[in-house]
């Protein structure tokens, strides 16, 4: 083939090409061709890394052992192919993936070594990312089927009849997965605290009746779940005991985020008016045990609840670390 055709579609190629000598030991090998691939992918031209050896684009991130295995292969005359960090002129680092083969001369002795090289950071990042939602996902799936089973056994101790366990069950549960659907949609895999309220409060938002009031704060699905259960649970109350169960009836919701010397705590205040007069309950139910245990037990939250004439006022402090 002729040589200048051959040059031409290295040179065009998309993958970075290194030849270098035979030499493994210090100071080789050395480098003797570099393509614009190469320059494109390191930020090194070509007259800067000619003479050479490709140790220098090896930093504190690479992988010493790999180096190893590396060479090991390249001594016994072996190709080799690998992935570790190396470092681009800026000092800014990258993957790279690298086949390494010999080229031999008329008696088969080693003279160089070619090296087709390409970056797999976003490759990388993807698989690092996707390994990462396989373990959460797994995770999450443990924690969801231990939750259903708790509530499963709270709704049933404190169901009067098979109808309100149906109908408390099935609500419990429709929001759990409401909460769930926020977080899988999410690219963090968090869920905002306004979302898991429009979820609940939405539908009975009419006329005004439902104020919602403060910024955008993202939660991890470990304060997602037990948080959008116990906003279900105020949603409930307030159907059926509360100021949603009145035509005049309003709820307001105003959340803050506080940044101490504790850390970052999500501030919220549960306000019902318009309703009812509230009284104090004669039991206490499931509702009234996860607001004020589970909630607290779960995401270390402080939970206040007063009521006055007017209505009812639920103030919620959630450490969100720091």
């Amino acid at each position: 083939m002729d040589l200048r055709l051959l040059r031409a579609a290295v040179e065009a190629a998309g993958e970075a090409i290194l030849i270098t000598t035979a030499d493994l030991d210090e100071p080789g090998p050395i480098i003797v061709y570099a393509n614009p691939a190469f320059a494109r992918m390191t930020g090194y031209e070509a007259h800067e890394v000619t003479g050479r050896s490709p140790r220098f684009l090896q930093g504190p991130g690479t992988d010493r052992a790999l180096l190893e295995g590396t060479r090991a292969a390249l001594t016994a005359g072996n190709a080799f192919q690998g992935e570790t960090l190396n470092y681009r002129k800026d000092g800014t680092a990258y993957m790279v993936e690298w086949l390494i083969t010999p080229v031999r001369g008329s008696n088969e002795r080693i003279t160089h070594w070619v090296s087709a090289q390409r970056n797999v950071t976003d490759r990388r990042a993807f698989e690092d990312r996707q390994a990462m939602m396989v373990r959460e996902l797994h995770h999450r799936v443990k924690n969801t089927l231990a939750t259903v089973q708790a509530v499963l056994n709270a709704t049933m101790r404190s169901s009067a009849s098979m109808a309100e366990f149906g109908r408390a069950f099935t609500g419990r549960i429709v929001s759990l997965a409401r909460t769930h659907a926020l977080i899988t949609e999410d690219h963090a895999q968090a869920a905002s605290f306004e979302g898991l309220l429009r979820a609940e409060l939405g539908p009975y938002d009419e006329n005004g009746r439902v104020t919602l009031s403060g910024p955008d704060v993202r939660l991890p699905s470990e304060l997602s779940v037990p948080i959008g259960m116990a906003l279900h649970e105020m949603t409930t109350n307030a159907l059926r005991h509360g100021s949603l169960a009145h035509p005049a009836g309003r709820v307001s919701v105003s959340w803050t985020v506080e940044d101490t010397n504790g850390g970052r705590h999500l501030v919220w205040v549960w306000d019902e008016r318009g309703g009812p007069p509230p009284g104090p309950p004669t039991h206490e139910g499931f509702g009234t045990r996860l607001i004020n245990k589970i909630l607290t037990a779960q995401v270390a939250a402080e939970v206040n609840v007063a009521l006055d004439g007017g209505g009812l006022r639920i103030h919620v402090r959630v450490p969100l670390g720091r």
